[in-house]
C-alpha cells in the first residue's frame, strides 16, 4: 500500500469492521472528585502492614519473568478462598482477562455466549471480539430472573458459555440458587457464576466448583481492595483448566501482583473486616436513600446500590448525575445503558464521610432540591 494512502483508508483496510464500530470501555476522569463509580474498596492496607509489604516487593527479581502458575499464590488462594481440592485454578489479569480467555478457547464456528440483560458488559464485549454470537435474556422489570425464558434460550441457542453474575452488576441482586442449579443442569456448555462481589454477598457456589462438570466459579480481588493489582481467578474441573491454560498468555500475572496478593492473603482478616464495614455502610446508605422522596433504591448484595430517579423526564437521571459532579461526587449514570435501567444511577458504598457527602449532594441535585437524610454512621 502506497505511503500516500490516507491513514483513515489504511485503518479501514486493516482493522476489522466490527472493531472500528465499537467504543472503548468508558472510564470517567475522577481527579478532584469523590470517586464512587467503579465499586472500588475505599480502604488501603493498614500502615503497620505497608512496611513489610514494601520490603517484600523490594526483594523481587523484576528482571525475571513471573512464574506462569505460581504455586505459592495458588495455594494461598485455595486456602483463603476455600477452593475445593478437586478443582483446578486459573489466574488472570483481572477477571476481564479470564472472560476473554474463555471466549477465545470456546470460539468454535457458530458458538454462542448467553447472559442476562442488564448485566456485566464484558460478557458481550469478549464474545464479540472472539467473533462469537451473543444472546441476552432480559430480566424482569424488578430485575428478578425469568428462569423459564432463560431455559428456553438455552434450548434454542445451545450456548457454549452462560454467564450469571452472582450478585448481578449493576442491579445488585442474587438469583435463587435453585435457578442457577437448573441452568447448570440444562446448559450443554459451561455455566460461569461470576462472584466478583462475593465478600459482600456472603454466598457462593465455590464448594461445587470441582463437583459439577460444567460449572466455573469466577472471582476477582478487585472489590476486596486490590483493584490496582489486577488479579482474577476461576475454579473448575481440572480438565477445563487444562484447556483454558493453553490460551492464557504465559506470563499474564506479574511478579508484583503475585507478591502483593500472596502477602495480603496472609492477612485475610484485614480484608474481612473491611468487607464487614462496607456491608454495614451499604445497609445504612440503603435506608437513607429509601427515605428520600425522589428516589427508588433497590436491594443489593454487592458493595454498590442501584437507584432510580422518580421522574417522567427521561433525562432526569443524567441531570442528577451532572448535578452530583458539580458537587464533586462521581457515580455511574446507567440511564441509557438498557431500557430496564431508565433513569437509574449506581453508587459505590464507601467511607461514612464519603457516603454522607454523596447523600448531601444528591439531595441538592434531585428535581426540586429534595433534602437528603444523613446516614447513621
Amino acid at each position: 500500500m502506497s505511503a500516500t494512502v490516507p491513514l483513515a483508508e489504511r485503518i479501514r483496510a486493516v482493522v476489522r469492521d466490527d472493531v472500528r464500530a465499537m467504543k472503548a470501555y468508558p472510564v470517567a476522569q475522577a481527579e478532584g472528585l469523590i470517586k464512587l463509580d467503579l465499586m472500588e474498596n475505599p480502604f488501603g492496607l493498614p500502615p503497620e502492614l505497608r512496611g513489610e509489604l514494601a520490603r517484600r516487593l523490594a526483594a523481587l527479581e523484576v528482571n525475571r519473568y513471573p512464574a506462569p502458575r505460581p504455586a505459592g499464590l495458588m495455594a494461598a488462594l485455595r486456602s483463603a478462598m476455600d477452593i475445593p481440592q478437586d478443582a483446578g485454578i486459573l489466574l488472570g489479569n483481572g477477571s476481564d482477562e479470564l472472560i476473554s480467555i474463555l471466549a477465545q478457547a470456546c470460539a468454535r464456528p457458530g458458538a454462542k455466549v448467553l447472559s442476562l440483560a442488564p448485566s456485566f458488559v464484558m460478557y458481550e464485549a469478549s464474545a464479540r471480539l472472539a467473533q462469537m454470537g451473543f444472546e441476552a435474556v432480559p430480566l424482569r422489570a424488578d430485575f428478578s430472573l425469568d428462569l423459564n425464558a432463560l431455559l428456553e434460550a438455552i434450548a434454542a441457542h445451545a450456548p457454549a458459555l452462560v454467564y450469571l453474575a452472582y450478585p448481578n452488576n449493576p442491579t445488585g441482586n442474587l438469583y435463587p440458587r435453585s435457578a442457577i442449579e437448573a441452568v447448570a443442569d440444562a446448559a450443554p456448555g459451561l455455566v460461569i457464576v461470576d462472584e466478583a462481589y462475593q465478600p459482600f454477598a456472603l454466598d457462593t457456589f465455590m464448594p461445587a466448583a470441582g463437583r459439577i462438570d460444567n460449572l466455573v466459579v469466577m472471582r476477582t480481588l478487585s472489590k476486596s481492595g486490590l483493584a490496582g493489582a489486577r488479579l482474577g481467578y476461576l475454579a473448575a474441573k481440572p480438565e477445563w483448566i487444562e484447556q483454558f491454560d493453553k490460551v492464557r498468555p504465559p506470563f499474564n500475572v506479574n511478579v508484583l501482583t503475585q507478591c502483593y496478593v500472596e502477602f495480603v492473603l496472609e492477612h485475610r482478616d484485614v480484608l474481612d473486616r473491611q468487607a464487614a464495614l462496607l456491608r454495614r455502610e451499604r445497609d445504612q446508605l440503603y435506608r437513607a436513600l429509601g427515605e428520600l422522596g425522589g428516589v427508588t433504591v433497590f436491594p443489593s448484595a454487592g458493595n454498590f446500590l442501584l437507584f432510580r430517579i422518580k421522574s417522567t423526564d427521561p433525562d432526569a437521571a443524567s441531570r442528577v448525575f451532572q448535578g452530583l459532579k458539580q458537587h464533586k461526587v462521581l457515580i455511574k449514570d446507567l440511564s441509557r445503558v438498557h431500557p430496564l435501567l431508565a433513569n437509574c444511577l449506581r453508587v459505590t458504598v464507601s467511607f461514612p464521610e464519603e457516603n454522607a457527602a454523596f447523600l448531601e449532594a444528591l439531595g441538592a441535585s434531585l428535581p426540586g432540591g429534595a433534602e437528603a437524610v444523613g446516614s447513621e454512621s
